[in-house]
């Protein structure tokens, strides 16, 4: 097995995740299938990790990728920018986790199993507000006819019977069809699948004109370096961001615009 595996690291020079993938699926095969109990292996030779920076737009490049959007895309594509959140954070946002009073947005189960609040921009709020009335309205029609019924996490459910289809805990960005529950019949709605938003966001940035690859991800890139821009603490954008560590915002440091530490080339004095 040891073998097998720095073959893929020399040889095929897979990534450290490839690899590990290729031994856990060893491990099981030895002890689940075939019923040979052996020790993962030990000293085996490791991929390198490649730093690779993370792509971020301009300002003015946010502005022509979202001018290309519409809807409820569009909305979805400006809190990513405006708030920093990661895509499945956005789509699985709560009516109750939207204070417009505060203008916060309270984003629950992230990353790592952490809740943390971040900012919601005043440029979406109208447009927000919009749409949640929307959603409201869609959400009496489906109580109407017997559903309206969303998943709750872990067991709330068991301990609030009646909350799946009480409006605060509905999607924000709710899907378009309503599913039958085969054991209970209940009517219920997913969040908007994450797809939906992916291609609108590779087809903006491609009638844009915007010549980098970038995606649903590259709005909490653009989110994080733009506030660094700001003269914001890197301290309050991890907050904003979520990250455990600061070590992991610090990577926004090396593509601001004014270089990576801030330093003015000796080239700019000539």
């Amino acid at each position: 097995m040891a073998d097998f595996l720095v073959h893929l690291a020399v040889e095929r020079r897979v990534s450290s995740s490839t690899q590990n993938q290729a031994s856990s699926a060893l491990l099981f095969l030895y002890r689940e299938v075939l019923g040979i109990d052996v020790d993962p292996p030990h000293r085996v030779a490791r991929p390198r990790t490649p730093r690779r920076l993370p792509v971020v737009l301009t300002p003015s490049e946010v502005r022509s990728v979202l001018g290309q959007m519409r809807g409820t895309q569009r909305l979805a594509a400006t809190l990513l920018y405006g708030s920093g959140l990661r895509l499945l954070e956005c789509l699985r946002l709560r009516v109750k986790d939207v204070d417009f009073e505060r203008h916060e947005i309270v984003v629950r189960e992230g990353k790592g199993d952490w809740d943390r609040v971040t900012m919601l921009p005043e440029v979406a709020s109208t447009a927000l507000a919009r749409h949640l009335r929307r959603v409201q309205d869609q959400h009496q029609q489906d109580v109407e006819v017997g559903a309206g019924w969303v998943q709750l996490p872990a067991a709330l459910s068991r301990k609030y019977p009646n909350a799946g289809r009480e409006r605060a805990w509905q999607w924000v960005f709710s899907g378009t069809r309503v599913h039958r529950d085969a054991a209970t019949g209940r009517g219920w709605r997913h969040h908007l699948h994450e797809s939906s938003v992916q291609r609108a966001v590779k087809e903006a940035v491609r009638r844009s004109g915007v010549g980098k690859n970038a995606s649903c991800h590259t709005f909490r890139h653009s989110f994080a370096t733009h506030l660094l821009e700001a003269g914001y603490d890197i301290r309050t954008v991890q907050e904003l961001l979520g990250h455990q560590s600061v070590r992991t915002t610090m990577i926004y440091t090396h593509v601001l615009n004014r270089g990576g530490l801030g330093v003015r080339s000796p080239a700019d004095s000539l």
